[in-house]
């Protein structure tokens, strides 16, 4: 039985402040104004109205994908693998060379590029967020580098070099470059488990000078943002780069957001991770980890092991990330059913953690656009995913989901061998003045029956009223029943409510 990286007993209630993420492709959405307008769009075209609409739909935090400065090395190796542009063309069918500006994570320098406007544009937009509340996320690469980097010609020693036999018998994984320095032999970036990435370069964590040059790298990109999403951020853990490279390395993170926040305090790291490493890069500095685990388990379909998922400790849970799709994953509206989508989504996003969101995802858009592209195709709108996502996001912009208290509930049978209680997860949200909110999903493909115990004790000697907050159902209960036998529940499959309880 899995649970999570870190496991603990039943959880009691916390305080939290839970945050809102919305993850933008930067370069698709200004192609996008770029036709609206009729000209190249830059960062300053942004409209102040699509600001004020994305914080007045309760965001927090604005990722915008793909700011930094890209490079023609890793752009020509984008349009001319075989493989990727089959991808691209079932994205868009009416590819063209200049849809495929090369991969946002092949980083050339991390300097904003002046086809999105340069410095000066990214930081009046920042301002023009702040204003509004909203910080801005940005991307950091730590893995890698584009293979016409600078440092190729003057640090050649910051890469994994290789021999003339890595590169006979690893194709795949290395390749001959002629340099400032002469020709070498280097190392595609990678994972363990995975063929290279052949339009980036492996950076050689085992070299100290190298450590301190990325941490000077993430100190000039905190003066431009307010944190940073770190992609792959488990691949330079030593245990993992000794594993994929057979090269001792010091740990690397510790330090490194140390130093960050010395220079800006309170600043935010997410991490990409993987492999149950979440807890791990906690430990590390991080305020945020990838919850993969929960989106793995959603997606199989099943209540029991998402239910144990959220036994961990809320130590680990406050601090993780919670999707139903992101730039690498396919888009949930593909991947779910609508009534498995709106299921998954409530106990996503009414979870405790990081509430992670992406472009189109209100939308239903259905294709997956390539971090390669720079424009999207034209996709209708499921206006029923699109109903649900406005109720939705106007349930969390409510305090008690905001900063209130969160409980894994208990389930029990409805009566002597009804076995479907065990497809319901329900937690329990507590405010800071007292309010009461239960949300309650049957994820399952058939209906099922519960009690779903109270976690209050001054229910008793009061009526009370629920009424759903995304739904129609009104129900009036004897609060002594409920805090004795719990709130019963028949419910159908993939059927969800989100109750506000109050004294009648």
């Amino acid at each position: 039985m899995y649970t999570s990286s870190v496991t603990s007993t039943q959880p009691g209630p916390t305080e939290c402040h839970y945050q809102l993420l919305y993850q933008i492709n930067t370069r698709v959405w200004l192609t996008q104004l770029s036709r609206t307008l009729g000209r190249i769009a830059t960062l300053d075209d942004i409209a102040d109205s699509e600001l004020d609409r994305l914080a007045e739909l309760g965001f927090d935090w604005i990722w915008l994908l793909s700011v930094w400065q890209t490079g023609p090395a890793a752009q020509a190796i984008s349009r001319s693998n075989p493989q990727w542009r089959r991808e691209f063309a079932e994205t868009l069918p009416d590819l063209r060379d200049e849809d495929i500006a090369g991969s946002g994570f092949a980083i050339r320098g991390y300097t904003v590029s002046a086809a999105l406007g340069g410095a000066p544009e990214l930081a009046g937009l920042r301002q023009r967020l702040q204003k509004r509340g909203l910080k801005l996320m940005l991307d950091f690469v730590p893995n890698h580098m584009a293979p016409d980097h600078p440092w190729i010609d003057d640090h050649p020693e910051y890469f994994v070099l290789g021999s003339k036999t890595d590169l006979t018998r690893s194709p795949q994984n290395y390749c001959h470059l002629h340099t400032k320095n002469g020709p070498l032999i280097l190392a595609y970036g990678r994972d363990p488990y995975f063929d290279g990435w052949p339009d980036t370069l492996q950076l050689n964590y085992g070299n100290p000078e190298l450590q301190q040059a990325m941490i000077g790298e993430l100190q000039r990109i905190a003066g431009q943002c307010d944190g940073v999403r770190c992609d792959m951020a488990m691949l330079v853990l030593p245990e993992v780069f000794e594993r994929t490279w057979a090269i001792p390395t010091q740990s690397f993170w510790p330090t490194a957001t140390q130093r960050v926040r010395e220079q800006v305090p309170g600043f935010c790291f997410m991490a990409e991770v993987y492999w149950d490493l979440e807890w791990a890069l906690q430990q590390q500095g991080f305020d945020y980890t990838y919850d993969k685990r929960l989106y793995d388990r959603l997606r199989e379909g099943h209540a029991r092991p998402v239910r144990e998922h959220f036994r961990a400790g809320l130590d680990f849970q406050n601090m993780s990330a919670r999707f139903l799709e992101n730039h690498d994953e396919p888009r949930a509206a593909a991947t779910f059913s609508p009534e498995v989508h709106e299921a998954a989504a409530v106990i996503t996003f009414l979870s405790p953690g990081l509430r992670f969101l992406h472009q189109g995802q209100f939308q239903g858009r259905r294709k997956r656009i390539s971090p390669h592209l720079v424009r999207a195709p034209e996709e209708p709108v499921d206006s029923r995913l699109a109903q649900f996502y406005g109720r939705l996001l106007t349930v969390l912009r409510q305090p008690i989901l905001r900063e209130g208290c969160w409980q894994l509930l208990e389930c029990t049978p409805a009566w002597d061998g009804n076995w479907t209680c065990d497809c319901f997860l329900a937690f329990s949200w507590t405010g800071k003045e007292g309010g009461k909110c239960l949300v309650v999903v049957n994820y399952s493909d058939h209906q099922s029956q519960c009690y779903v115990a109270m976690p209050w004790g001054e229910l008793a000697g009061q009526m009370w009223g629920l009424g759903d907050q995304i739904g129609t159902a009104l129900f009036e209960r004897n609060g002594t029943e409920l805090a004795t036998q719990g709130l019963y529940l028949d419910t159908p499959a993939w059927g969800y409510h989100i109750f506000d309880m109050r004294k009648i």
